[in-house]
């Protein structure tokens, strides 16, 4: 691999207008297609195999008129203080807002409040349930606006008028004031490490052009492909950051290679090969977690997976090919200023270059202080991510529903005003499908049905059966005493279906239960059956992987525990932000509940790949020290000399573009980005570069050892660039290498 890459990097380098050209016209392609494309929407989540969705597939074809999936809203009134809704004005007034929305080519009916008896007990507050005939993806503008128009009518007449239900949901558009304050954040993370305005640069820009041509592939292909705004945005945050991480992996090496002597085309060979490896191997590790999401079953979380993805693919490929272009073009402009000052075209310097082996940095002092303490230093680092942990303990997971969005937004407003007229389970109603046609007596079956939900406890009201044309099929409504998303709805759930399983056993009925809230129970709870399964499938690929690549057998175990650590700490950050609120008003989270369901793996598929990242940018360092020669503890130490500053640099990077997803208003997103910052916090800072060194440390020589047998069998991936030993040397005319050598010298008229 290293020899393949080096010649990319070379070919690269040499061809650099080609290979410019090429990127950029598939730019122009990806930007030109998304603009041309129609805008997608969202869509609701769905898990085929669940109760839920087989009961929402048969009102489909039970009840084909009424689109059991179709987009639904409600116009929810209330009248003045002091005023009820019913009195005469204010119901005129209502009954004029509902009926504007007659005429309507999507509008399939629009309720009457006093015809339905949808007025609250006090008769301050009434609703009207606005069916259309479409899904939500497929409303249009003018449906939309008529919508808002209608409601905008209600408050003319002196009314508090709020639109809740699916009908307004929205795509989130990235862009906002936190996300650009991670870039920026970013950027000057890179100006620091690389101590060059043009390295810096040349990081942020390969990693935008991959970012904009991923998210325009996306955007593309939104509509045929039903890609919501949240694929869209999870591979903008993860090409940003993978993207700016790779292109600066291969730059740091590529000026390290420059400055110990190569000439530059050598040295963008030498640093696709072994910096590269290295890339590409981080970023297989992210492209195969992504891609293993699909074994879950749902179908939003494969698209998400996939989007996500193919942004590291984008990001892999620009980082082999056009941030080595970008080196001929840009030439000793890439070097710090330090190294610039010592090196003036044509002639020989005789100052030493301020190289990595030649300065004694942070990372190198860290390192030693490690080695010096390492139980100390394990023992603090394992209880520290423990204590952070204990919250995981705690996990509920469920799905965000409006009670989750901003105050500001009416869909909230209107969720806080039924809660209000008509208890906290109104909005999170429960559909119970009975299926009688296989029954003895389709009513008696059904009236059984309803007599036992009825009975449940923990049910408010039941509503009179609704029968099918052709009379094989009754659909009843259950409201919950409870909030949708508290455990006792959850609770209740279960208690409807298991107190039915007798209806089923005698009278030959189906019963199913569903509903918007029945769904994410169902959801949630094949999440949390399949986050073992995941877990181990992951766990066992990075040991696999590692032991490919390092050539041994406790690395691997090590590296295994440490992801588990990091993972259960942002776990428990996850709980103590969103559940219990712990700093949920500074960062913006309008309301605590469930932990988004989707959210734990993703996060494990996620961040397995992110470790795996700094996990080999420094123990390739590492290993390649050791194989020639040095101790253990010098061999940790060069790893940290060669590769410390980077990989922190690149964990801000990472922290920096995750936070600034925090800002949005969707709470996927929200959840995602503290999620995601804080595992890359906890992985790269205490596990990589505290727990990972001092482990080491303390296994000496056996942490580099692998069985016989397993060193034949075992491909040999050469990740470390020995192959390369065999090409053009790495230094210059006069440049001594090795242990206790002097800092080589910049050769005579190199650019």
């Amino acid at each position: 691999m290293a020899t393949f890459l080096y010649r990319i990097g070379r070919w690269a380098f040499r061809r650099r207008r080609l290979v410019g050209g090429l990127w950029l016209g598939a730019l122009v392609l990806a930007v030109a297609a998304a603009a041309l494309a129609p805008a997608g929407a969202e869509e609701d989540l769905a898990m085929p195999g669940t109760e839920s969705q087989k009961a929402f597939d048969l009102l489909d074809e039970r009840f084909p008129e009424s689109n059991s999936q179709g987009a639904e809203a409600r116009l929810v009134f209330r009248a003045p203080a002091g005023q009820r809704v019913t009195a005469g004005k204010n119901r005129a007034a209502v009954e004029d807002t509902v009926g504007s929305l007659d005429g309507s080519d999507q509008v399939a009916s629009a309720s009457d409040p006093y015809a339905s008896g949808a007025v609250s007990e006090d008769g301050t507050i009434a609703y009207s349930t606005v069916t259309y005939a479409v899904a939500a993806v497929d409303l249009t503008g003018p449906t939309k606006s008529a919508l808002e128009s209608a409601a905008g009518r209600g408050r003319d007449a002196g009314l508090t008028v709020e639109i809740g239900g699916s009908a307004l949901d929205a795509e989130e558009e990235p862009g906002g004031t936190t996300e650009i304050i991670g870039v920026a954040v970013a950027a000057v993370v890179l100006v620091l490490a690389l101590g060059s305005l043009v390295a810096a640069g040349l990081s942020l820009l390969t990693a935008l052009v991959g970012v904009a041509i991923a998210f325009g592939l996306v955007s593309a292909l939104a509509v045929p492909l039903g890609l919501t705004s949240t694929v869209a945005i999870l591979a903008l945050m993860l090409g940003l950051a993978v993207g700016i991480d790779y292109a600066l992996f291969i730059t740091s090496r590529f000026r390290d290679e420059w400055a110990r002597g190569s000439d530059p085309e050598e040295a963008a060979g030498r640093a696709v090969g072994t910096a590269g490896s290295a890339v590409v191997f981080a970023g297989a590790t992210v492209f195969i977690a992504l891609v293993g999401l699909g074994v879950v079953g749902i179908p939003e979380l494969t698209k998400m997976g996939l989007g996500g993805a193919g942004a590291v693919a984008l990001a892999v490929l620009v980082a082999l090919t056009l941030v080595p272009a970008l080196f001929g073009f840009f030439g000793r402009r890439v070097l710090s200023r330090a190294v610039r000052r010592a090196v003036r075209p044509g002639k020989e310097q005789a100052s030493p270059l301020p190289t990595a082996e030649g300065r004694a940095g942070l990372g190198a002092r860290w390192a030693r202080f490690v080695l010096r303490r390492p139980g100390a230093v394990l023992l603090t680092a394992v209880l520290g991510l423990g204590v952070v942990a204990l919250p995981a303990l705690s996990l509920e997971l469920g799905l965000p529903g409006d009670e989750s969005k901003s105050v500001e937004t009416t869909q909230r407003r209107a969720y806080d005003l039924l809660s209000e007229g008509f208890g906290p389970g109104f909005n999170g109603p429960l559909t119970v499908v009975v299926d009688t046609s296989d029954a003895k007596d389709a009513r008696t079956a059904t009236d059984l049905v309803v007599k036992t939900v009825r009975g449940v406890d923990g049910v408010a009201s039941v509503g009179d059966p609704v029968r099918s044309r052709t009379g094989d099929t009754a659909v009843l409504t259950a409201v919950p005493r409870t909030a949708p998303a508290s455990g006792e709805t959850k609770e209740l759930v279960q208690a409807i279906r298991g107190a039915v399983s007798g209806v089923e056993a005698g009278t030959g009925a189906t019963v199913l239960v569903t509903g918007t809230t029945a769904l994410n129970i169902d959801i949630s709870e094949a999440m949390s059956d399949a986050l073992l399964p995941y877990l181990t499938v992951v766990i066992g690929l990075a040991v696999l992987l590692l032991t490919v690549v390092f050539r041994s057998l406790l690395v691997p175990v090590k590296a295994a525990l440490g992801f588990l650590l990091s993972v259960g700490a942002a776990f428990g950050v996850l709980v103590a932000v969103f559940q219990w609120g712990w700093a949920a008003d500074l960062l913006g989270i309008e309301q605590t509940g469930p932990v988004m369901s989707l959210m734990p793996i993703l996060i494990i598929g996620i961040v397995f790949g992110l470790a795996m990242d700094y996990e080999v940018f420094l123990l390739t360092r590492m290993r390649e020290a050791y194989v020639h020669g040095a101790s253990p503890g010098e061999a940790v130490v060069s790893g940290f000399r060669h590769s410390g500053r980077v990989v922190a640099a690149a964990a801000i990077i990472m922290i920096s573009v995750f936070g600034g997803f925090v800002g949005m208003s969707s709470p996927t997103i929200q959840t995602m980005g503290v999620g995601l910052a804080a595992a890359v916090a906890f992985d790269a800072f205490v596990v990589r570069m505290a727990l990972a060194p001092a482990v080491l440390a303390l296994l000496g020589h056996r942490a580099w050892w692998l069985p016989r047998i397993l060193n034949r069998v075992l491909p040999n991936v050469d990740i470390e660039g020995e192959a390369l030993s065999g090409h053009a040397p790495a230094s210059g005319p006069g440049v001594v290498t090795g242990p206790g050598a002097a800092a080589p010298r910049f050769p005579v008229g190199r650019r």
